[in-house]
Parts: C-alpha cells; sequence; structure tokens
C-alpha cells in the first residue's frame, strides 16, 4: 500500500509539472518506455524475430519452376510458332532434304527450325538445343549449299528468324510451351502442348470481329472510327506502285494500312489475318483439293431462270490460275477475286460461247471448278465469291503442268474445236521455274497469258528464280499475250484489253500445234518393183502416220498421190475431213504397177495437190520410193524447197540414198529414212512424227 501511494503522489507531481510545461511531455514519454517492464519488451521483440524466420522458411518453400525445353519435329515451321523468343530441342536426321530452308543466315518464317539450324552450322544432323529469335521480313532470300543442306531463294516474307546456341539471355524468361497459330497444328507432333493464339483485347471490353467486307462496306466516316485490332510492328503502306518494302512476298496484307481513296484510310482487321504466314492455315477443306477435287459448294448453281447461251463469236475454253499464295495477302487476293468476277460478266460464259474454270496455285495447284461446272456468267460468278486463299508459295510452273495434264480433258468440259486458253495472274515473280512447263503447254495447243501484278524492283531481280519468266512463258513474246500491271488497284484496267486478246482466236497461235496445222501430201511409189503385198504394207505405214494428226477441215488434212511413169491423184485435201473416212480412202487405194518417175511426181504433187493448199497451213510432203528414179530429182525437189514445201523423203531396200538426201528439206538428216525392208516401215513412224512436231515446236516465238 505504500508503494502504490508513492506512485500516486509521484505521478501527481509529475501531472502539475506537465500543466505548468506542454514540452515535458517528451520527457515523460521517455520516462514510460524506460519504465515500461521487460516482460513486454521480450515480447515484442520475440513477435519480430519469429516473423522474419517464417518468412525465410517460406521463401525457401516456394521454388522457381523448371525451365523445361520444348521439342519439335524436324517439320516445323517458324511461321507457325507464335513466340518471337524461343529455345526448342530439335530431333537427329534433319538434313533431310525434304524438310525446306529458304535463305542463309537469315531465314524466311516458311522454312524449317531445326534445318535452317543445320544449315547454319548451329546444330549437326544429330540434332539438340537451339534459340531462334524472330526478326523482320526481307525484301529477298539467298540460297546456298552448307552443312549438307540446300537452301533456296524465296521473294519477300512478312517474317524471319535466326538461329544460334541455345544459351539463354539474362533476364529472358523462355517458354516451356510453344504457342502455335492454329489449335492442332500438324506439325506439332513431338509431345509439345499446342495452343491456339488469340489476340488480346482491351482489359474491360470485348473483342468483336470486323470482316474486310464490313470495313468496306463501311462508310468513310464510320471507317476512321471504326475500333479496330493494333497492327504488327511490322505494317507497311499502301499497294501503290511503287511498292514499299514488304514483309511478305508481293507485300504482306497483315495490318497494312491502305489508301484507296483521297481521305478514306483504313486498316485491316487482325483478326481475320492472324495466321496467314503459313500455308497449312489457308486451306478450305479436305486435302482432296490438292488433287484436283472440286468442293461441294461450288458445284454448278443452275438457275430455272433463262440464261444466255454465250457469245459465239468467242468460243473458246478459258482455263484462269489464280495466285493464292500466302504472299498475296487477303486484300490482293479479294482484288484478283473481283477481277475474275469482271471478266466472267464481260465474256458472256455459256455453252456457245467461252467457257471458264479456275485453278489456284500456292505450294500445289488445285481445281476450283472446271469448265462444264458453271455454264452462264451468274452462277460463275457466285461460285468465284466462295473461293478461298489456299497459302503457300508461288509454285506457277507446277500449276501450268497442272493445267497441261488434267485440266484441258474432255472430262473436264474441253470442247475440242474451241481454243484452249490459260490465264495466268502472279504477284511479284514465281517461286519456281516456268519454261519446261510453258513449252509443254504450247506443244499441247495451250495459249498462254500472263499478267503479272507489282512485278520485282529493281533492287528485287536477284532474287528471281527464273529471269524474265514471263517471255518464257507466254505463247508469243510479241506482248500481245502479256501484261505488266504496276499496282493490284490498277488491275481492273486490264480486263477489256484481257477479253478482247482472248476472244480473237485467229490471232490465238499456240491453238495451232504439229497436228492440227498442216496439209499433208503423200507421195507414193507405185512401181512395179514394189509389188501387190508390199504396197500394203506402204499403205498401213501412210495410215499409221496419218492417224497421229488430228483431221479436220480446219484442223490438218491429207491428200495422196500415187505415181510410177504417171501420176494418179488419189485423193485432195478438201475430199475427206474426218479421220475415219481419210483411213478407208487410203484402204481404197489401188495397187498401178509401172516405171518409176519420181521427179516428175514431185512436180505434178505441187500443181495438183499443194497448190490447194490453205495459206495458214505447214505444207508437208511424205514420199515414199523402192528404188532410183528414171528422171531428175534435184530441180524439182528445189521448187519444192522453194515454195516452202517441208519435204520428208522415205527410201526402202534398192532407193539411192544420195537422191534421198536431194529430195529431203536440209538438214537432210532429220528428213530423209532410209530402211532395208517394207516390213520395217512402221520403225519410223515415232520418229518422223517426232521431227515434224519438233520443227514445228522450233519455230521463233516472236
Amino acid at each position: 500500500m505504500a508503494e502504490q501511494k508513492e506512485a500516486l503522489l509521484f505521478g501527481t507531481g509529475i501531472a502539475k509539472i506537465l500543466l505548468h510545461n506542454k514540452g515535458a511531455i517528451l520527457i515523460f514519454m521517455g520516462i514510460v518506455v524506460l519504465t515500461m517492464k521487460a516482460s513486454v519488451i521480450e515480447m515484442f521483440l520475440v513477435l519480430l524475430v519469429t516473423g522474419i524466420h517464417s518468412n525465410k522458411e517460406m521463401t525457401k518453400k516456394i521454388k522457381r519452376p523448371k525451365f523445361t525445353v520444348p521439342q519439335i519435329n524436324c517439320d516445323v515451321k517458324a511461321g507457325k510458332i507464335i513466340n518471337p523468343e524461343f529455345i526448342v530441342k530439335c530431333p537427329a536426321g534433319c538434313q533431310d532434304p525434304k524438310y525446306h530452308v529458304y535463305g542463309t543466315g537469315i531465314y524466311a518464317s516458311y522454312s524449317s527450325v531445326c534445318g535452317a539450324a543445320v544449315h547454319s552450322g548451329v546444330l549437326d544432323n544429330s540434332g539438340g538445343k537451339i534459340l531462334v529469335q524472330k526478326v523482320a521480313g526481307q525484301s529477298g532470300y539467298k540460297g546456298s549449299f552448307s552443312n549438307g543442306v540446300q537452301s533456296l531463294s524465296l521473294p519477300r516474307w512478312r517474317e524471319s528468324f535466326i538461329v544460334s546456341e541455345s544459351k539463354p539471355q539474362k533476364g529472358v524468361t523462355y517458354p516451356s510451351t510453344l504457342t502455335y497459330s492454329s489449335s492442332k497444328s500438324p506439325d506439332a507432333k513431338a509431345g509439345e502442348t499446342t495452343k491456339a493464339y488469340q489476340r488480346p483485347s482491351a482489359p474491360g471490353t470485348t473483342a468483336q470481329p470486323v470482316t474486310l467486307m464490313q470495313i468496306l462496306a463501311m462508310p468513310a466516316a464510320e471507317v476512321t472510327h471504326a475500333t479496330l485490332p493494333k497492327p504488327f510492328p511490322f505494317a507497311t503502306s499502301a499497294t501503290s506502285s511503287p511498292r514499299p518494302q514488304p514483309v511478305g512476298h508481293g507485300s504482306w496484307e497483315m495490318g497494312t494500312q491502305k489508301q484507296d481513296s483521297p481521305g478514306v484510310a483504313f486498316q485491316e482487321p487482325m483478326g481475320a489475318d492472324v495466321g496467314l504466314g503459313e500455308m497449312d492455315l489457308w486451306k478450305p477443306g479436305p486435302v482432296l483439293l490438292d488433287a484436283g477435287f472440286i468442293p461441294k459448294e461450288e458445284l454448278s448453281t443452275q438457275s430455272s431462270e433463262p440464261v444466255s447461251q454465250g457469245d459465239p463469236n468467242c468460243k473458246v475454253d478459258l482455263s484462269f490460275l489464280i495466285d493464292g499464295s500466302s504472299g498475296i495477302g487477303k486484300r490482293r487476293f479479294q482484288i484478283q477475286k473481283q477481277f475474275l468476277a469482271d471478266i466472267a460478266q464481260a465474256l458472256d460464259i455459256g455453252p456457245a460461247g467461252p467457257l471458264m474454270g479456275v485453278v489456284q496455285y500456292g505450294d500445289n495447284p488445285a481445281t476450283q471448278f472446271n469448265l462444264k461446272t458453271h455454264m452462264n456468267s451468274r452462277d460463275l460468278k457466285t461460285a468465284i465469291e466462295k473461293i478461298t486463299q489456299r497459302g503457300g508459295l508461288s509454285n506457277v510452273g507446277r500449276a501450268i503442268s497442272f493445267v497441261t495434264k488434267t485440266f484441258f480433258s474432255k472430262a473436264n468440259g474441253n470442247r475440242g474445236g474451241a481454243p484452249n486458253v490459260a490465264v495466268v495472274m502472279v504477284d511479284g515473280w514465281p517461286t519456281d521455274k516456268v519454261e519446261e512447263a510453258s513449252r509443254l503447254a504450247r506443244e499441247s495447243g495451250i495459249n498462254i497469258f500472263f499478267i503479272t501484278v507489282e512485278a520485282a524492283a529493281e533492287n528485287e531481280k536477284q532474287y528471281v528464280t527464273e529471269p524474265n519468266f514471263a517471255n518464257k512463258a507466254v505463247c508469243r513474246t510479241n506482248g500481245f499475250y502479256s501484261f505488266n500491271v504496276q499496282s493490284w488497284l490498277g488491275l481492273s484496267k486490264t480486263m477489256q484489253p484481257l477479253v478482247k486478246r482472248v476472244c480473237d482466236t485467229d490471232r490465238l497461235a499456240c491453238s495451232k500445234t504439229c497436228l492440227n496445222s498442216a496439209d499433208i501430201g503423200f507421195v507414193i511409189d507405185g512401181s512395179s518393183s514394189v509389188g501387190t503385198g508390199n504396197f500394203r504394207t506402204v499403205l498401213q505405214f501412210v495410215a499409221n502416220i496419218s492417224k497421229a494428226f488430228e483431221i479436220s477441215d480446219t484442223d490438218t488434212r491429207i491428200g495422196a498421190v500415187q505415181y510410177t511413169y504417171e501420176q494418179r491423184l488419189e485423193f485432195g485435201f478438201d475430199k475427206y475431213s474426218t479421220k475415219p473416212d481419210i483411213l478407208n480412202a487410203i484402204k481404197r487405194v489401188g495397187y498401178w504397177s509401172g516405171g518409176t518417175s519420181t521427179g516428175a511426181a514431185i512436180h505434178y504433187a505441187l500443181e495438183q495437190l499443194f497448190k490447194k493448199s490453205k495459206p495458214n497451213k505447214r505444207k508437208l510432203m511424205i514420199l515414199i520410193t523402192d528404188g532410183r528414179s528414171y528422171d531428175d530429182v534435184r530441180i524439182p525437189a528445189m521448187a519444192a524447197h522453194q515454195k516452202g514445201v517441208i519435204t520428208y523423203a522415205i527410201g526402202v531396200a534398192w532407193a539411192a540414198q544420195d537422191e534421198l538426201e536431194i529430195i529431203a528439206t536440209h538438214p537432210a538428216r532429220d528428213h530423209s529414212f532410209f530402211v532395208d525392208e517394207f516390213d520395217n516401215l512402221h520403225k519410223s513412224v515415232p520418229r518422223i512424227i517426232q521431227n515434224i512436231c519438233t520443227e514445228f515446236n522450233a519455230q521463233p516465238r516472236n
């Protein structure tokens, strides 16, 4: 009790002091702290130490996730992977040439990631880990052979990448799971998880897809204020010429801002363009397209309304080879489709006029619809609107081969009597060679037109696979078959000139082939030395050659003269106009018997047979004899050569080879043939026909 009283008195005294001196408050607080019991301070310190220790324990328990290097297959292309920088593990065996690589040092994103790593020397064929970094697209990629891998050249591409040893950079977090541009990538077969790429939207908003057609349909004011996804950082500017340095073949379209009319600018929606980089994303349906099958949705849409029978003044069978490669982009592809629709309208499609089919090419060509699928312009335009882009490279040569082999067939609606025309459209330049494929097409009677849009600039020509490719492809190099368009925006100006030229059937020079454009006159030795049995063998030889040609009033025509001392016209060029009639007429020729006046027979054939040949026909004389002539052959043969008659001399048994060489057109080795027996005549038939065609196809193309 005494202690409590003392404390009370002490407190009261202190309070009085504080009332008189406010500054003493601080002194009072210090004294209070100092007089606190030790147990309270001790408790506070224990709690503080315990908290720090607990925090350290928690830190020890939370371990950083272990980085797992994702594995990929040899065929995975860089463009399929969304991540801008990543480390991956490649398997062994990626040196195989089937894993295509484009470029040297810097590779187009269309390349195999692991193939590029082997080409660059970062990996050998046993595989391993690599670091991949995406970089901007290039204006061209040079091919080279390195470390057992042949890389290929490629025009402009939207995106590139480089590979290096897998040394992680400080401060960079590499993904353990790669993000792919499609939900089920066919390349992702090595066990890694594949994610579908989704573009993030702004917080608190729901991104609504905006299609290209919706934008085009907007008034200018709405276009300007339309909310569109942000473009990629590599977006370039308009499609006008000269073309800006692009980031894809023929200028990539994704996120590109364009100016179609003064004061109206718009950006293409990124949602529609995500993943355009690789061909697999472009395939609209099953792989049957690669074999040229027709999608169900593009079958003929016949209408019950009366429709035109077509323009009879433009009766052609027409194939359009359209560019569906990745580099053309969606915007340009849409312009191309509109151009086709305008062509279909202008041509007046119908069974009595022009018929039109479409082949789209990328890596591989596919028939969108053939000649008989749509029989009027309205249905054809509807089908064109439904065409979807395939993607891939610009393999024009492969597409021309496809058209030559499969498109112009009777099963696909080819009418035989109508000229075959193929119009090739290409953005920039092809990624393969076209010369050989085009030669075969011309020899098959296909008139190739070429429309090159936004051709290679001077600094891009080094990347062109085949210089002067258009002239190597077209039917003739006189300018009639070629169009160079500076910009896709100017393509529509080509429509009327193209329609006019396609319908000018008299100038479609490649409709004339070695098999459908000649007047062939056979001059047959019917002398006594031949004999009845051998004469029938000679007639069979004449029939075998005739069978190889397309015979009609407007195609190849056949005539025949038999001679001994005298001459007889068996039938002229205008006598028979079908192959069966010609073959029957040959069979009915009777054996004459007599002497051998070959010189007189040549003169007779020139006057009685070839004088009635048509001006636009090649004149071919095929003379068959078994002995030396009783008269001079030199002067008649020279007359034939001067009149433009190409003469083939066929000798049997006792024929004089020096006379054969005089009769034959120069060079004699290509126009004179000798067999020792009549029964061996048939062996020379293929070579004679081959030489006729080789000579025809060697004519100048200007």
